[in-house]
């Protein structure tokens, strides 16, 4: 019988991952890097951009092999702290285990990318006139929602990680 820890992780992070790759794959298909097609005007478009550094374009002018191997490097390292902090979660604590394999998932949806393209694919495009919040994908968005659970549990609910 499989753990239900392992259930959750494995259901959680796994459709994290196909979604995120499932969409990039369609983005580089459909649209050209720079196209693209409104959603709701003015406030919402799929872009195709890549992202060669890090959240909000960190270290982007840095050179590229040296990039990528800092962000190969720290992908994994972050990928095997989530997962020791998932093994320490109490097992009644459901939702900071979603939230950690939400973490898991999209760090392994954009570890793939920078192990495949060296950059990571985006194509959320949130604006309000002049005003663009920075393009960003499913990985990105599962890792905000678990690091607002992550973050929760921590302040208010006050759960220790190390016991």
């Amino acid at each position: 019988m499989v753990s239900p820890r392992i259930t959750v992780i494995g259901i959680v992070a796994g459709v994290v991952l196909i979604l995120d790759q499932a969409t990039k794959a369609w983005v580089l298909a459909n649209l050209p890097l720079g196209g693209s097609i409104p959603v709701i005007p003015g406030f919402f478009d799929l872009t195709h951009v890549h992202n060669p550094g890090g959240a909000f374009g960190f270290l982007a002018g840095m050179s590229a092999e040296i990039r990528s191997l800092l962000f190969v490097a720290v992908s994994l390292l972050a990928a095997g702290l989530i997962l020791y902090f998932y093994w320490q979660t109490p097992v009644g604590q459901r939702a900071l285990a979603v939230g950690l394999a939400l973490l898991f998932g999209g760090a392994i949806g954009n570890l793939v990318d920078r192990i495949r393209f060296g950059i990571v694919v985006d194509f959320l495009d949130l604006y309000a006139g002049d005003l663009h919040w920075p393009a960003f994908n499913v990985a990105d968005s599962a890792i905000s929602i678990g690091v607002i659970i992550f973050a929760y549990h921590i302040l208010f609910r006050k759960i220790r990680l190390d016991s």
